[in-house]
């Protein structure tokens, strides 16, 4: 088995999964998980932002989809937010996202480093792109792998 299937567990995808879930049903924003072994010769954010496109989460009508990539053998990872994300929000918008995700990271526990980033991600979206009637689920919750 790879560094990437061992990662997470089943329980461990469905727990974040789940959170994905929760997180989306207070706001428009779009949340997704990619692991990749590593990102090979590109900088960590250029890969990113190619797997964003390629999951095609540049196509939500309020620009506002997330991805949180995580390269498991390079032991690093990036919050990605689409272009209406980055237009309305402050430049340090990520940072408690991104702290959530280290602290339990650093203690070795990724899901719920994961879960924790996501459920954050969620609460700062909801801000910006609150839930409204005419919401609706563009992008898969599962975690995609590359």
């Amino acid at each position: 088995m790879s560094k990437v299937e061992e990662f997470l567990s089943k329980n461990d995808e469905e727990a974040i999964i789940e959170a994905i879930r929760k997180a989306e049903q207070n706001t428009s924003g779009e949340i997704r998980v990619h692991l990749e072994k590593t990102t090979g010769e590109l900088d960590i954010f250029d890969r990113a932002m190619e797997v964003f496109h390629h999951l095609k989460m540049d196509n939500t009508k309020h620009e506002n989809g997330v991805l949180i990539y995580v390269a498991v053998e390079d032991k690093n990872f990036v919050i990605y937010g689409d272009k209406g994300i980055n237009d309305v929000v402050p430049d340090n918008f990520w940072e408690s996202t991104k702290d959530a995700i280290v602290a339990e990271f650093k203690k070795g526990d990724f899901k719920q480093g994961l879960v924790n980033g996501i459920l954050t991600a969620g609460q700062q979206l909801k801000k910006h792109f609150p839930w409204s009637a005419d919401t609706r689920d563009e992008l898969s919750n599962e975690i995609s792998r590359g």
